[in-house]
């Protein structure tokens, strides 16, 4: 292989967008998870990383058990984080993208069925989808308005 051949395809492996994966201890059983967007060849509006969303406290605390089991799969451990230890992972943009949504979509409700619905929903979705609903949810002048009509789409009518 020649010289000339390898920054191509150097370039091609960063042709990606990338995302990480921040882990902050506030306190004993509190952990907050964020993801956010870095620079990447194939994000050159991305000029410094990008807050996509975060989740904590109690809301955090409903869906650990399924983040945590989607943290094992992805080989990140987060269970051995210290108080006011930060840690950041590299993350898949499939995985960052659920995870982004997710933390959006879930950061302000307070019903524990509709967490649960709307978590369950999200899972599901194919990559496509959740990529169309984050960047609603982020390039729109109300973003609010589309995590409200996301949660009305993927919550039961049987939990009203």
């Amino acid at each position: 292989m020649s010289a000339a051949r390898q920054p191509a395809t150097i370039d091609i492996l960063h042709a990606t967008p990338q995302y990480e994966l921040r882990v902050k201890r506030r306190g004993a059983g509190d952990l907050l998870l964020e993801v956010w967007q870095l620079p990447s060849h194939a994000t050159p509006e991305v000029r410094e990383a990008r807050y996509v969303g975060g989740l904590g406290g109690r809301n955090f605390a409903l869906v650990e058990h399924r983040l945590l089991r989607q943290l094992r799969a992805e080989h990140i451990d987060i269970t051995r984080t210290r108080t006011g230890d930060r840690h950041r992972f590299s993350v898949p943009e499939t995985w960052a993208l659920r995870l982004g949504l997710m933390f959006r979509a879930l950061a302000p409700m307070r019903h524990r069925g509709y967490i649960r619905a709307v978590a369950e929903g999200i899972e599901a979705m194919p990559r496509e989808e959740a990529a169309y609903w984050l960047g609603m949810a982020m390039h729109r002048k109300y973003p609010r308005r589309v995590l409200k009509a996301l949660r009305a789409l993927l919550v039961d009518p049987k939990y009203s």
